[in-house]
């Protein structure tokens, strides 16, 4: 007769999962393979996870219960991730790599409320607690009279299991469909009818309150019930990526919602929400960069051997220059004039290449800002003394008197403008960047603009935010302006401009 085993009172680790025989646990190997998975697809979409933070993020959750999803989660974030703007992608990852928690599951058994091989389905399908069972042969009013209390009393678990109940009720999903969760989410929140359900919870708040809510007090009232209603949204949304995984699979559900990080996003597709983000990234770029350029000035490399100064100081040795003596050199900060292209879809790059050497202007020893369509401006005045950038670069593409005759770019005539009014200001301190994609509208090219500004100025950079593919394509010319210019370079995102930046220095 053998001894029971011992009652457990403490969830499993994930070393103690790992650890368990073979047949003791379903999520011992797939849970490893897991984490595994997740890491690799952190890396594709971009974040920059090294061999150490793994191992780190490995030792990490061997000390988090595996049923603390929270805790597990903010486990592998405080060891992954080192960018606040990498967050969001990182969660959307999470969320997909662990939305079944390690169990795999076909839609068709979630649907059943089984699992494999007979086994009870996940909590929330086939079971009364779950949402499921008991849940189903609910009318609509009474689904969502349990709303309504759920919402009212911030019933967290019945919440859970109500959207679940949503989800198998009003989304129509189907095994093997390609749709997208979206239309699953629009379906769903349309027979919820939620904005009523905001209001039918204030007047409920008005009815119970002992007497006349203050503004004040219906404002928090209102406050609070939306972010209830926010809490089910995201429950409902968890639900609807829950069942897409076991139909679809991780990885393909992973490829499906990746989507670029800030300092990947393409200036010239990108969307309000990505425009949004990448505002908000280009601040702490400016910090590292400005750092990272000083650094780089301060510890250059040894310029050629002093050889009075080592003699010099051979004396002590007995004549022997035991200690080589070097010239350092003392590298002078460029001028820098950018002369950028603020028409159509390029706009965007040009707004914030200008916020981005402005932001770090103290690395150069003057910066001077031009900008064209067919005409073309001087802006350095809106830049002067101010502390908004972004607020100096909205006047630029609001004040600039930059229209000739039609507003279509034209190149040959701003380059010209450019030489007759400033050229003399360009020196052999000087670096000129061009910005723009080079459609020129098949209008005289007035290369030999650039010929004579790359003999007077120090360097002549051109960027272009089109992919390498398009350059030198329909009215692209951009092939006959590199030839006078000591490069040009793909400027798409911010990682691409931060490296181009670098070099100036």
């Amino acid at each position: 007769m053998t001894a029971p085993e011992p009652t457990r009172s403490q969830p499993m680790t994930v070393t103690e999962q790992a650890e368990t025989p073979a047949g003791g646990s379903h999520e011992d190997t797939p849970l490893l393979d897991l984490l595994s998975g997740f890491i690799i697809e952190l890396r594709q979409a971009g974040l920059p996870v090294s061999l150490t933070e793994n191992l780190d993020a490995m030792e990490a959750v061997t000390h988090i219960p595996i049923e603390d999803r929270d805790a597990f989660k903010y486990a592998l974030g405080a060891t992954l991730v080192k960018n606040h703007s990498h967050w969001r992608a990182f969660e959307v990852v999470f969320e997909v790599y662990f939305s079944m928690r390690g169990d795999e599951y076909t839609l068709d058994e979630v649907v059943e409320g089984e699992g494999p091989e007979g086994e009870p389905g996940p909590p929330g399908e086939g079971s009364p607690q779950g949402g499921g069972g008991a849940m189903s042969g609910l009318t609509p009013e009474q689904l969502a009279e349990m709303l309504m209390k759920a919402l009212m009393n911030g019933d967290q678990a019945m919440l859970r299991a109500l959207a679940r109940q949503a989800v198998m009720r009003y989304a129509g999903m189907e095994p093997g469909r390609p749709v997208g969760g979206t239309y699953y989410l629009y379906r769903t929140l349309r027979n919820l009818d939620l904005d009523g359900v905001l209001e039918g919870l204030m007047d409920a708040a008005r009815e119970e309150a002992p007497e006349d809510l203050t503004p004040l007090e219906e404002r928090l009232e209102r406050d609070e019930f939306s972010d209830r209603i926010e809490q089910l949204k995201q429950e409902i949304e968890a639900e609807i990526r829950r069942r897409l995984v076991a139909d679809r699979g991780v990885e393909a559900m992973a490829r499906t919602l990746r989507k670029p990080l800030p300092e990947d996003v393409d200036f010239m597709h990108a969307s309000r929400e990505e425009m949004a983000d990448l505002k908000k990234a280009i601040h702490p770029l400016t910090r590292k960069l400005a750092v990272r350029l000083v650094r780089k000035r301060r510890h250059g490399r040894k310029g050629s051997l002093d050889f009075r100064n080592t003699i010099r100081h051979s004396l002590s040795y007995g004549g022997v220059p035991a200690e080589p003596k070097f010239r350092f050199p003392r590298p002078a900060k460029p001028e820098i004039m950018v002369v950028a292209d603020i028409s159509g879809s390029v706009a965007a790059f040009a707004r914030f290449t200008l916020h981005l050497v402005y932001a770090i202007s103290g690395q150069f020893s003057k910066v001077r800002s031009f900008v064209f369509i067919d005409g073309l401006d001087e802006v350095t005045r809106f830049f002067e003394g101010v502390e908004d950038i972004g607020e100096a670069v909205h006047r630029v593409n609001t004040e600039a008197d930059v229209v000739w005759v039609d507003g279509h770019s034209d190149y040959g005539h701003a380059f010209g403008v450019f030489w007759e009014r400033f050229g003399r200001d360009v020196g052999p301190k000087t670096t000129v960047m061009i910005l723009g994609d080079a459609r020129n509208n098949y209008h005289a090219s007035q290369s030999w603009l650039l010929k004579e500004m790359q003999h007077k100025a120090r360097k002549v950079y051109w960027l272009n935010p089109e992919p390498r593919a398009y350059w030198d394509t329909g009215d692209s010319i951009v092939g006959e302006y590199s030839t006078h210019c000591e490069g040009t370079f793909e400027v798409r995102n911010l990682r691409q401009l931060e490296a181009f930046v670098e070099k100036l220095v």
